[in-house]
């Protein structure tokens, strides 16, 4: 099966910066859309970015210009840098890839376990 493992995320004050990685491993015959989702206590989840398998992002308008999402098609692998970090921007993150097990089969949405970034003086 498919397995997404996310690393990074921590503490850090304000202004600071941080980055995240996604890996996917298990049976992938191929990735498309791959990207990064927030949710703060008491709030729904939200996208923070994403990006296709060619290279477009999108972003959220509240951390454009802060935010940069890329990926790694050889290895599965999303990221997510995170700079100019804020408190509002304290959350669990959680990836998101769009994998294919097989050729032909159509791709299902699969999820990291989530990682905690905390945002404080």
């Amino acid at each position: 099966q498919v397995q997404l493992v996310e690393s990074g995320g921590g503490s850090v004050q304000p202004g600071e910066s941080l980055s995240l990685s996604c890996a996917a491993s298990g049976s992938i015959f191929r990735t498309s859309l791959m990207g990064w989702y927030r949710q703060a206590p008491g709030t729904q989840r939200e996208l923070v970015a994403d990006i296709t398998r060619d290279g477009r992002r999108n972003y959220a308008e509240s951390v454009k210009g802060r935010f940069a999402i890329s990926r790694d098609n050889a290895k599965n692998t999303v990221f997510l840098q995170m700079n100019r970090l804020k408190p509002e921007d304290t959350a669990v993150y959680y990836c998101k890839q769009a994998i294919s097990p097989s050729e032909s089969v159509l791709s299902y949405d699969y999820w990291g376990q989530g990682t905690q970034v905390t945002v404080s003086s």
